[in-house]
């Protein structure tokens, strides 16, 4: 009797403890939703982009410049002067994990030789082949698992001279929680620690 007793306790704290989850980028558009891991392996760049979202930082912004078989690019956007004015600095986290393959997740940056990445921009690599040139230069910080298909409209629609949509593809970036099934009935491999 008191082995059953202690089995049914467990199993009764067992059923209360609630399923781990993680946080997971989404960004919302009027062309679908995009869904972004965030690399536990580049904490910095991951808890200011959690930060920036809760805050509602890039809900006044577009993707402003998108390129096919290249990016598209959201957030704050590019100017003659850089970044140097904006307090979403961060220093570089460059990971062997992290690399510009399709549907990777940076932040962009001006030319400033310390590769100092402007949290305020983000980008996701929408060449198929990836972007190897750009590895070790730009950080990546995560990986699109849902909304490529998104991400491939988005790089065709009219642009003006400089790569901007024509027509605005406004923002809602936001952090929702995931629990592993859910992420992984996205077709999302979760990735094991220390690999």
């Amino acid at each position: 009797m008191k082995n059953l007793f202690c089995f049914l306790l467990i199993a009764i704290v067992m059923s209360c403890t609630p399923e781990t989850t993680y946080p997971v980028g989404q960004i919302k558009t009027d062309k679908g939703d995009i869904l972004i891991w965030l690399y536990d392996e580049t904490p910095n760049h991951k808890e200011a982009f959690i930060e920036l979202a809760e805050e509602g930082y890039w809900n006044d912004y577009t993707f402003n410049r998108v390129i096919e078989n290249f990016v598209a690019q959201g957030g704050c956007p590019d100017t003659p002067e850089g970044f140097a004015y904006s307090t979403h600095l961060l220093e570089p986290e460059f990971d062997p994990i992290a690399k510009h393959v399709y549907g990777a997740f940076g932040a962009g940056r001006d030319g400033n030789p310390g590769k100092i990445s402007a949290t305020c921009q983000f980008y996701i690599v929408q060449n198929e082949k990836g972007l190897p040139r750009l590895d070790g230069d730009y950080t990546i910080y995560g990986q699109v698992f849902k909304g490529m298909d998104v991400v491939d409209q988005i790089v065709k629609v009219e642009k003006d001279s400089t790569n901007a949509p024509l027509v605005p593809i406004k923002l809602d970036v936001s952090v929702v929680q995931m629990t592993a099934a859910q992420i992984e009935a996205e077709g999302y491999t979760m990735p094991v620690k220390g690999k």
